[in-house]
């Protein structure tokens, strides 16, 4: 099955920048949708952004202008660059990886959903 890690998280101050990885793997390759989630202390987890099999990426409101997600999909590896951070982005960082169109058409069709451990960042002001 699908097993998912994050990296590049940490602490900054306001406006400062971090840029973080997600890596997917699976025993065999077809190209995964990927996005980025986050979830603060005491708060529900919450999407931040996605890209897809279309290369079509989303952002929630709250980072549009600030964060930009891009994806290696040869590598199923996600990242996500985080400029002008704010305390109010504080949370740990969750990657969650899905079977795309990619995987269904090469008959792959027991791939579950899959989230990582996360990784925490942190912004002072």
């Amino acid at each position: 099955q699908v097993q998912v890690a994050e990296s590049g998280g940490g602490s900054v101050q306001t406006g400062g920048s971090l840029r973080l990885s997600c890596v997917a793997s699976l025993p065999a390759y077809c190209r995964l949708d990927m996005s980025w989630y986050r979830q603060a202390p005491g708060k529900e987890r919450e999407f931040v952004s996605s890209v897809n099999s279309d290369d079509v990426t989303k952002y929630a409101d709250s980072v549009k202008g600030r964060f930009t997600v891009s994806q290696d999909s040869a590598k199923n590896t996600l990242y996500l660059e985080m400029n002008s951070l704010k305390p109010e982005d504080t949370a740990m960082y969750y990657c969650k990886a899905e079977p795309g169109p990619d995987c269904y058409s090469r008959g792959y069709w027991g791939i579950s959903d899959a989230w990582g451990q996360g990784t925490q960042v942190t912004v002072s002001s």
